[in-house]
């Protein structure tokens, strides 16, 4: 049985989408995806703040994704999925609806749902391989956890086709940028630096809630500091903080700071 939230119902079986949605014809829309432990979303005020900014910057109705509805119906959904121990990853997600391709405006049919899943442990650690192309950091869709994700999944392809996990972008400066689905962190002489979100980089959950914890400086960074790094490590929602073992085939160290955050 497969369970879905969508526009204030719990419905059993597929999601009914228009033809005409520009969420599914062009990717006009935006998502989260969540840590859910034990039944409960994990750092859900993080996660909604972010699908609200890209919301607006999309023309979408952010009023719709208010803290306590979405609450409610992220953990009746687990309830209904049998997702109440352990792990879990819940999908919210907003298209467009059908409009006029020249105009942002919502239509009326635009679909606000939530899915659930199992999530698997996070890896002890990950490999990652420089992305052949860069990220714009001046690109309108900078920073927007964004439906039109296709660009991701031809770098994680790329990644897999390398026998990596992951890949590394640089932007068209040629700075340090952020993973396909994960931010990037660099530890040097014993400082934590990440690079600030100017460079492109998504304003990731877990990347404020690191910065929260310790003390870590926003730098720009290059492809040389990443070289001199002692330490590497990436952070995602669902996977948390994850040390980086490899770079271009280059083994990297485990170190201090990521094995902190895992304990």
């Amino acid at each position: 049985m497969s369970w879905i939230w969508c526009n204030g119902d719990y419905l059993e079986g597929p999601l009914a989408v228009s033809p005409a949605d520009r969420g599914l014809t062009h990717g006009l829309g935006v998502f989260e995806t969540v840590l859910a432990l034990d039944g409960q979303p994990v750092a859900l005020d993080l996660h909604l703040a972010r699908i609200k900014a890209g919301a607006e910057r999309l023309g979408l109705d952010a009023g719709k994704l208010g803290e306590v509805e979405i609450a409610a119906a992220a953990t009746g959904l687990l309830e209904r999925a049998g997702l109440t121990t352990g792990r879990a990853r819940v999908r919210l997600a907003m298209s467009a609806g059908a409009g006029d391709l020249r105009c942002l405006k919502p239509g009326s049919d635009g679909l606000l749902w939530i899915t659930v899943a199992a999530c698997p442990p996070p890896p002890e650690s990950v490999t990652l391989v420089t992305a052949d192309f860069p990220r714009n950091e001046r690109s309108p869709l900078a920073g927007i956890k964004c439906a039109s994700y296709a660009e991701n999944l031809v770098a994680l392809d790329q990644a897999r086709r390398a026998g990596a996990d992951e890949v590394l972008f640089f932007n068209t400066r040629g700075e340090l940028c952020e993973a396909a689905t994960a931010n990037v962190f660099l530890v040097r002489g014993g400082k934590v630096l990440t690079p600030p979100l100017s460079s492109g980089c998504l304003p990731g959950t877990m990347r404020a809630r690191v910065m929260a914890r310790i003390p870590v400086k926003e730098l720009s960074l290059t492809a040389a500091d990443v070289a001199a790094a002692d330490e590497v490590f990436v952070t995602s929602a669902t996977r948390g903080v994850v040390p980086v073992s490899s770079i271009d085939g280059r083994v990297l160290p485990a170190g201090p700071v990521a094995a902190g955050f895992r304990r």
